[in-house]
């Protein structure tokens, strides 16, 4: 049996088990219904109601893909209402004729010609079956919205997950940048230098930068988003350290318009490409080294841009696969999947441009 197979046969055998209840109770009715009308068990009939409720295992499957292809859900739901109606007119009908197909095999077995009065018989049975066939294909219906409720919810609890964990991981991944021994061995002699100068309020605002990005990187809850000026305003701070670092040789350039500030963007999403830049880019330069981190918005996009000056890839054609921006790319397929992308390539007029597109909508309040 292939592993395909195998996958099917649980959601059949429910199926069944399931129908296998209410077969079981008809067919006890009908011995009951004898017992207490004093006439003789009609085995036939035993039957008959045993295997009429069993007959509608057969087209569950087919209610459940109705269901699934006409969810209740707008805007289309009455359209799909009306549709299920129809639906479960010609399940009473289907569920009828298996009857009738049932009866005959009971009751006329060897016989070569149809019995006589089967189709009023059929009609009958259409008649008699409605009610029921209308509340059984609705409750079918009812019970694959739920399971395929259930089933969201649980990918939806296991993307949040997910999504905690990269977020817990970016986190860490930036810490680790800050306390790389370089970065930390320059912060701290450009601060001594600093003090032994006799600038005071600069060593003062050297030791404050330092400990916001430390306090922001460890600040335990928020969610996965921030707004963008909140992210510029870390990349702000970092960058100030990174160019004491550099000294006169790193200019930072930010192009954020005013009306972007309240954009959703990933917490720590620059953050890597910024670093990259400065580690690929700007580290190999013996000259000035520019950064330049811009926004815009296109339609219901966000485009952003983190470009250096730097000596660009090499190959060109085969951009930067660090695990920062591996890392950077899971993320945004997990919080906006397709419509999210980060491209790195060398730019037309020297260095190398990241791009990240995401939708664009806003946060409520100072996330």
């Amino acid at each position: 049996m292939s592993p395909r197979a195998r996958g099917r046969l649980p959601a059949w055998a429910l199926i069944f088990a399931a129908w296998f209840v209410p077969a079981l109770l008809a067919a006890f009715n009908s011995l009951v219904q004898n017992s207490l009308d004093r006439r003789p068990t009609d085995w036939r009939w035993v039957l008959f109601n045993f295997f009429d409720w069993l007959a509608y295992a057969l087209l569950t499957p087919l209610v459940f893909r109705a269901s699934r292809r006409f969810p209740l859900e707008r805007p289309h739901l009455p359209r799909n209402i009306g549709v299920h109606a129809i639906g479960a007119l010609l399940m009473c009908a289907a569920w009828a004729s298996l009857g009738t197909v049932l009866r005959i095999l009971i009751f006329h077995p060897v016989s070569a010609a149809l019995p006589e009065g089967l189709l009023l018989w059929f009609v009958s049975w259409v008649s008699t079956t409605l009610p029921f066939g209308f509340a059984v294909y609705f409750a079918l219906v009812g019970i694959q919205h739920a399971t395929a409720y259930l089933a969201k919810a649980r990918e939806r609890e296991t993307q949040a997950a997910r999504l905690a964990a990269q977020l817990s991981e970016a986190r860490l991944g930036a810490l680790r940048m800050q306390l790389h021994p370089h970065f930390l061995f320059n912060s701290l002699n450009a601060i001594t230098v600093l003090v032994r100068d006799g600038d005071t309020a600069g060593a003062s605002r050297m030791l404050e930068l330092l400990s916001e990005i430390l306090r922001q990187v460890l600040r335990a809850g928020g969610g996965h988003e921030t707004t963008l000026a909140n992210e510029i305003d870390f990349l702000g701070r970092y960058l100030a350290i990174e160019q004491v670092r550099f000294s006169d040789r790193l200019q930072v350039s930010f192009q954020i318009p005013s009306e972007l500030s309240a954009a959703a963007v990933p917490r720590f999403l620059l953050q890597p490409l910024v670093e990259n830049a400065l580690r690929h880019g700007i580290g190999r330069l013996s000259g000035a080294g520019l950064v330049e981190i811009s926004a815009k918005r296109d339609g219901d996009t966000l485009l952003l841009t983190v470009l250096d000056n730097g000596p660009g890839l090499h190959p060109p054609a085969q951009p930067s696969t660090g695990l920062g921006l591996a890392n950077t790319r899971a993320r945004l397929a997990e919080l906006y999947g397709p419509n999210a992308t980060l491209d790195v390539a060398n730019h037309p007029h020297g260095g190398v441009i990241a791009t990240v597109r995401l939708p664009y909508h806003e946060m409520e309040g100072n996330a």
